[in-house]
């Protein structure tokens, strides 16, 4: 049995962080509902077309689900919600704007009638504050945390790749749900969850934030390479390949010397005597490193860093990371279906040895609509009226 079997999540979401969110409690076991907007559905099945024909986002975050199609403006759409909500635990949204408290599906408006249901809100800035009614996506996150600001080189800022503003309110919103499912255990009393997109990156922020605490100096932009630590980063091998490695402490710089730049004076030479002596003198130090490892192929280098025990990674690329050799032989992937057959998916970190993650398929738009109403209690006549009057 998953842990949150038995568990119904009614989700108003699209985009990243909500449906990131919901997908982690259907890894987990739960029911996930999710609504969308008939005709087109969450908007993040129009990013691209990536996944024969799917978007890459969408197969990413909403496996396990099913997809209700419902137009929330319309008449007859209230009283299906509320009929849903009977049935549910959790509710997650993250509308636009004020838009769940416009449609009478705010904690408030709910609390009364559904005391054992937690509402999760999902929000650029937050339920509150001048920045309330902002819209808000993951690169202005980036940008209004102040990520920006030490991501990327000295000539540039640089967004981070994948969505992590989205990602880390998705992920703050998954844990507070479910240690909200665990206190409603104890006290029998659901919950509103608040989660502040600019909030979970702030926290993300924090190491940068204290070393700039009282008007220091923040740390500087400095590409691939750390910004306090040397070396810590890229560096080219001798076949054009690159290699990732970093130092974090004394002993470890004299090994670097000894074993790897085989150059042991280097550990006794003053002008690199602390990290923050090496930092200082980063241009002279990397044209060192540089010199001894273009004489080596970048499989040469990590064989030396890893026997000297150095940290050290391949600088892969996403082909590489698909047939990464440690999540083959970990035996990572799964496949799980979608509307355009089977397709490779990285089972959920950290599960537990005594269940499985729950790898059901990608729902096409509006897939489950016709069961779910019937579940509700609605005829075939009252779902065909339904449909011919574009409700859902």
């Amino acid at each position: 049995m998953r842990p949150l079997e038995g568990i119904t999540v009614v989700t108003l979401e699209h985009a990243i962080a909500a449906p990131f969110c919901t997908r982690q409690l259907a890894d987990l076991g739960a029911r996930v509902i999710k609504i969308e907007r008939p005709g087109v559905g969450d908007f993040a099945r129009a990013y691209d077309t990536r996944v024969r024909g799917l978007a890459s986002h969408f197969v990413w975050t909403n496996r396990s689900k099913e997809s209700l199609t419902l137009d929330v403006k319309h008449a007859e759409a209230l009283p299906i919600l509320k009929k849903l909500l009977d049935g549910a635990d959790v509710l997650v949204q993250n509308l636009a704007p004020g838009a769940a408290e416009r449609l009478g599906l705010s904690y408030e408006a709910l609390k009364e009638a559904h005391p054992r249901l937690i509402v999760c809100d999902i929000s650029g800035y937050g339920a509150d504050g001048p920045y309330r009614d902002k819209k808000a996506y993951d690169l202005l996150i980036q940008s209004e945390s102040g990520f920006l600001s030490i991501t990327g080189t000295p000539d540039e800022p640089a967004k981070a790749g994948c969505s992590v503003a989205d990602i880390a309110a998705g992920m703050y919103a998954y844990s507070n749900i479910l240690a909200a499912l665990l206190q409603r255990g104890r006290t029998g009393q659901g919950c509103r969850i608040d989660v502040s997109m600019l909030e979970s990156m702030a926290e993300w922020m924090s190491y940068p934030m204290y070393y700039a605490i009282d008007g220091a100096t923040p740390p500087p932009r400095a590409g691939a390479a750390h910004a306090t630590i040397y070396p810590y980063g890229p560096f080219p091998a001798g076949d054009g390949k690159v290699v990732m490695l970093g130092l974090q402490n004394e002993r470890e710089w004299v090994s670097f010397c000894d074993e790897v730049l085989r150059q042991p004076e280097l550990a006794r030479d003053p002008r690199y005597g602390s990290n923050a002596a090496r930092s200082a003198a980063r241009a002279e130090l990397r044209a060192l490193i540089v010199d001894v490892f273009s004489k080596l192929t970048a499989e040469e280098v990590i064989e030396r860093l890893d026997r000297a025990q150095i940290a050290n990674a391949h600088m892969n690329t996403m082909h590489d990371l698909w047939e990464h050799p440690q999540l083959k032989a970990r035996q990572r992937w799964a496949d799980v279906a979608t509307p355009a057959g089977e397709v490779p998916a990285l089972l959920p970190p950290g599960v537990p040895n005594t269940w499985t993650a729950r790898m059901d398929p990608v729902p096409a738009l509006g897939q489950h609509t016709d069961a779910i109403l019937q579940g509700l209690g609605y005829g075939a006549n009252d779902i065909a009226r339904l449909h011919a009057e574009k409700a859902v």
